[in-house]
């Protein structure tokens, strides 16, 4: 097995793991709310990581049929990768700290403080650049070795 199937893997673990985790916080918050509802993010913070944990299993698959060399799999990887962890953190911060049921609404919050636009801005797009070029660069070698054969 290769490193970025290695990582890859791991990530699956760690994202659906942390899905299970956070189904039992939203289903302690559902349990004690009147509407049977949890925060906003609790909620996205849960789904995103199940989400996430299968995504991360199609990478691991695109890696192991990659024809691209183990180092661009392993980056590309790490930067799809490290940007889901990242969205997941983002999603717990916000459903920990039930500041916002809209990250994007301006003007962007974290906790009490309030964020420069440009710093969430910055963030969606290394966010866009890292999740699609990661799965592009993994997916073409994949594709180039499945109907290359």
């Amino acid at each position: 097995m290769s490193l970025a199937e290695k990582i890859c893997l791991s990530a699956a673990f760690l994202f659906f793991m942390t899905g299970l985790i956070t189904g039992i916080w939203k289903y302690r918050h559902m349990a004690r709310s009147e509407n049977a509802t949890a925060p906003v993010y609790v909620d996205i913070a849960h789904r995103s990581s199940l989400l996430y944990s299968f995504a991360a299993l199609l990478l691991t698959a695109f890696s192991a049929h990659s024809v691209f060399a183990g180092w661009v799999n392993t980056i590309a990887a790490l930067a799809a990768l490290v940007f889901f962890a990242l969205a997941i953190a983002t999603y717990v911060i916000h459903g920990l700290l039930q500041d916002t049921d809209n990250q994007l609404r301006r003007p962007h919050r974290l906790g009490k403080r309030l964020l420069p636009a440009w710093v969430t801005g910055l963030f969606m797009t290394l966010l866009i650049a890292g999740e699609v070029g990661g799965a592009l660069v993994l997916g073409t070698g994949a594709m180039l070795g499945v109907w290359s054969s």
